[in-house]
């Protein structure tokens, strides 16, 4: 498992040997990942070199090699589609440039699972994407809402947010234990969870059994 710096480390040093074929110099990898010294640099590469991702070459300045790379890091094609999931016709944003995002684990769309609590993974995302500080990412299990273009086995990206207006695609947090990624419906004193798929019901709760954990802004789907 990679820290966050050590994952944008690994990510910057591919994509710096991806289009000049050299690998970056100190400085380079300082500014880019916003260090105020190169030592914080040598620790990351120690760290990358420990896990067996990268190693340096003997022999040549600033020479690194990739080994591999982190299993979330996507290097498939992969769609990124924001915001009406209902509509396929939509256009990918541009995935050129990344940056990353927590990737927290899986997400119920069906049955709720335990809570998520995974804080030590990142994910890459494009870097056109507004508002990543408050984002995460979480992997969908199960298939209630694929009639609103969201499928076992996507990967969410999710606005933090504990408000949301009726019809919103929320993750869902049930009795401080379960979470689910649903439509949130509110009427009076009862909140419902509406699944989209015909197979699943409706599941109505009283106010103070649900917290809203953010809401549905973006969708990967990799193509293997």
């Amino acid at each position: 498992m990679l820290t966050k710096k050590q994952y944008e480390l690994i990510t910057f040093i591919d994509q710096k040997l991806r289009s000049s074929g050299v690998s970056p110099s100190f400085d380079e990898m300082k500014d880019a990942l916003d260090l105020k010294s190169k030592s914080g640099i040598h620790r990351l590469i120690t760290g990358l070199e420990e896990r067996g991702f990268i190693r340096r070459l003997p022999h040549r300045a600033r020479a690194l090699e990739i080994i591999k790379l982190p299993k979330n890091l996507h290097k498939e094609s992969t769609n990124l589609i924001k915001g009406d999931f209902r509509h396929a016709d939509k256009q990918p944003a541009s995935a050129n440039d990344t940056s990353v995002i927590p990737f927290l684990g899986k997400i119920a769309a069906g049955t709720p699972i335990e809570a998520i609590s995974d804080h030590t993974n990142y994910i890459a995302i494009p870097s056109n994407m507004e508002g990543r500080d408050d984002r995460y990412a979480l992997e969908v299990q199960g298939d209630s809402m694929i009639e609103a273009g969201i499928y076992d086995g996507d990967t969410v990206v999710i606005e933090n947010c504990d408000t949301a207006q009726n019809g919103t695609i929320i993750v869902a947090l049930i009795d401080d234990e379960e979470a689910t990624l649903k439509r949130i419906r509110k009427k009076g004193d009862t909140i419902a969870l509406e699944p989209a798929n015909m197979n699943y019901e409706t599941q109505i709760y009283g106010p103070d059994r649900i917290r809203i954990q953010g809401k549905l802004v973006g969708l990967f789907r990799t193509y293997h």
